[in-house]
């Protein structure tokens, strides 16, 4: 691969997925790293370039990342952003579990970020630890691939379940349209993950098992009762509706000091 753009050039990859290749890659000019995501043009899915839409949308949104430059050559489309750390699920991997204060303050930003990409009229729907990376301060966190994410319009059915099978939503297990609700109850299902180190359901393959092991959640006692508080209140959130952020944030704000 020769330079990308006349000034990025590939250094090492950094993963992959269904719909591309994302690499560590430098601005020749620069000496900057920065992250490059490649999709195939032949998969004919421009889902790159649907994404590259969506980052433009959010520009000066916290947590979320830039997009330096967004192109294409003969093979190829590319979106050059800026280079974070580690993601939360390989941050979770070397500690194995995480204290119930570190969730909740986890929780609290992805909140904030979360209601500032609301605010615009969107919604994520692929929340789950991958996709939230440390900035290279290790203190903010920034939510990342917009694959998925779509302007909140009409409740309607779906033709297929959208996002992760771990951390979605009873709706979009219901083949159902989803909204800033069902960001916030994967968001809930991620937390409870974090303080476990697992998840009940990840231990089968049977959906229907799955989502009857997501509805009964609620009354595991194993789990602290603020997050299983919070993911009451999410469920009870309608499509159309705003949620209410700041009851979640205060719920969520009032262990953290309990916890101190």
């Amino acid at each position: 691969m020769n330079l990308i753009n006349n000034k990025y050039k590939i250094i090492e990859k950094l993963g992959a997925g269904c719909f591309g290749e994302i690499y560590k890659g430098e601005n020749i000019r620069t000496q900057e790293n920065v992250a490059i995501k490649v999709e195939p043009i032949a998969n004919n899915l421009k889902l790159l370039k649907n994404e590259s839409v969506i980052y433009q949308y959010l520009v000066g949104t916290p947590g979320v990342p830039n997009v330096k430059w967004f192109g294409k050559d003969d093979v190829n489309y590319y979106m050059v952003l800026n280079l974070l750390g580690d993601s939360l699920q390989t941050l979770l991997n070397s500690k194995k579990s995480f204290s119930l204060k570190l969730v909740l303050q986890i929780g609290l930003q992805i909140i904030f970020i979360l209601k500032s990409i609301h605010d615009k009229g969107l919604a994520h729907r692929d929340i789950k630890p991958d996709n939230f990376l440390l900035g290279n301060d290790k203190k903010q966190i920034y939510i990342i691939d917009f694959g998925f994410c779509r302007s909140v319009t009409n409740m309607k059915k779906t033709t297929g379940l959208i996002g992760s099978l771990t951390y979605a939503s009873l709706n979009a297990h219901n083949y159902t349209e989803l909204s800033y609700h069902d960001d916030l109850e994967s968001l809930a299902y991620m937390l409870i993950y974090f303080y476990q180190g697992s998840l009940d359901w990840q231990k089968t393959e049977d959906v229907k098992l799955i989502i009857q092991m997501k509805q009964q959640v609620v009354d595991n006692v194993k789990i602290p009762i603020v997050l299983r508080n919070f993911l009451k209140r999410v469920r009870l959130f309608t499509f159309k509706e705003i949620p209410d952020y700041n009851t979640l944030i205060n719920l969520l704000k009032r262990e953290v000091e309990l916890n101190k």
